[in-house]
Order: structure tokens, then C-alpha cells, then sequence
């Protein structure tokens, strides 16, 4: 079987050589990388990404969203940060992260994201999948990854959209945090309650007045649907 290629991204060189050590010893391919610009070089063909965030130069999430909005990878991205502030989490997850790991960390908490992230990113897809999905005045194209609000293209990160798909394919079903997490991050170990919330308010944030389409409904949990 090909060995996973996982590209390491710190300016800390002891980092860079704890996580290659450790994943290679797990059975993956690493390659290293001491700087964002450095890793844009050679990023292509990678299969995870894990990603500082505060290096010399480019920053994490500015690599991130070179890689989400102007080369349009979907390689999944761990970020790696000291910061763990609420502020952060959104930007990172709004740069296209999948998920976010702070310092400092266990190394079996890095082996076990990368095993699930990969496991996710791996899953195969349903066979019969919805091509468009309309709701009132929201339309997601599915096959092209695409949302549309008034036919104004919406630029959502992978998550993000899974998670729109999910609740406009089920218009007015509530969805738990815990369905949402099973659904979307299987097996995934560290998911939070509050990981949906941020997730949530960030594509509410971006649907402009189709946002109330999206509700918390009495703390049960998240749906959809048009309004009247």
C-alpha cells in the first residue's frame, strides 16, 4: 500500500523534527517544509497538510487561503498554533482548515487527528447524491462545490459547505451537534459541541439575508429551511 505524503509546515525546527520522526515512524511519508512560501513550492500531490500558523513571513492561514481560494486544493489542513482564542478558531476554520490542534501537543493527539482527517478526506462518496439543492432563494451545486445566494457565487471551506449540504438536504429536519459531528467527522476524536457553533456561525455570516434560513432551534440542535 502507497504511503500517505504528509508535509510538515514550522519555522520551529525541533517541531518539524519531533512530527516527521514520530509520522514516519507511524507509517507516513513526510516532508518537511521550514516556511509557508517553501511549502507552497512543493505542496502538490500531498495527501494532509499540517500547518503553523504564526511563522516568519507568510503566515498559516495566509498559506491556506492560497491554497483554498487561489489554487482551489482541497488537501486537508490541520493548523498547528500556541493560539487558541476563539478569534483564531474562526479564522483558521474560515481559511479552509479542517480541523486545529494548539501547543503544545501530545504527539498520539497529532497521530490520531492525521488518522481521521485522512479517514474522512479517504471516505468514499454515495453513489446517488443531489446534483443541485434549491432552498428559497440559497442554491448549492453540488457537484462543483459551489453555493449560490440570488445566483451570487458564496465562497464556503470544505467543512463549511458539508455542513450547509447536509442541513439544506434535510429542509426543516433539526440536526444535533452530536448527528452533525457523527455525520461529518467520523471517528474524529476531540470534536467539540462548540466546533459546529463556530462552524455555523460562520456560514451564517456569509449567506447575507438567506442567514435566517439557518436556526438554532431551542438549543436541540441546527436546520434549515426557505422562509415563507
Amino acid at each position: 500500500m502507497e504511503k500517505k505524503k504528509i508535509m510538515v509546515v514550522d519555522d520551529e525546527p525541533d517541531i518539524r523534527e519531533i512530527l516527521q520522526f514520530n509520522l514516519e515512524n507511524a507509517g507516513y511519508e513526510v516532508v518537511p517544509a521550514a516556511s509557508a512560501e517553501a511549502a507552497l513550492e512543493e505542496c502538490d500531490g500531498m495527501d494532509l497538510i499540517l500547518l503553523d500558523v504564526m511563522m516568519e513571513g507568510m503566515s498559516g492561514f495566509r498559506m491556506a487561503e492560497v491554497l483554498r481560494k487561489e489554487r482551489r486544493s482541497s488537501v486537508p489542513i490541520i493548523f498547528l498554533t500556541a493560539r487558541s482564542a476563539e478569534n483564531d478558531l474562526l479564522t483558521g476554520f474560515s481559511a479552509g482548515g479542517d480541523d486545529y490542534i494548539a501547543k503544545p501537543f501530545s504527539i498520539n493527539e497529532v497521530l490520531a487527528r492525521v488518522k481521521a482527517v485522512l479517514k474522512r478526506s479517504n471516505a468514499p462518496k454515495p453513489e446517488k447524491v443531489q446534483q443541485q439543492i434549491t432552498l428559497g432563494r440559497l442554491r448549492i451545486d453540488v457537484a462543483r462545490k459551489m453555493v449560490y445566494v440570488d445566483d451570487v457565487a458564496v465562497v464556503l471551506p470544505k467543512k463549511e459547505l458539508e455542513i450547509l449540504t447536509l442541513l439544506a438536504s434535510h429542509p426543516g429536519r433539526i440536526f444535533s451537534r452530536e448527528e452533525m459531528i457523527n455525520e461529518l467527522w467520523e471517528d474524529a476524536p476531540y470534536v467539540l459541541d462548540r466546533t459546529v457553533d463556530v462552524h455555523i456561525a460562520r456560514i451564517r455570516s456569509k449567506l447575507g439575508e438567506c442567514k435566517s434560513y439557518l436556526t438554532n432551534r431551542s438549543g436541540y440542535g441546527y436546520s434549515m429551511n426557505a422562509e415563507e
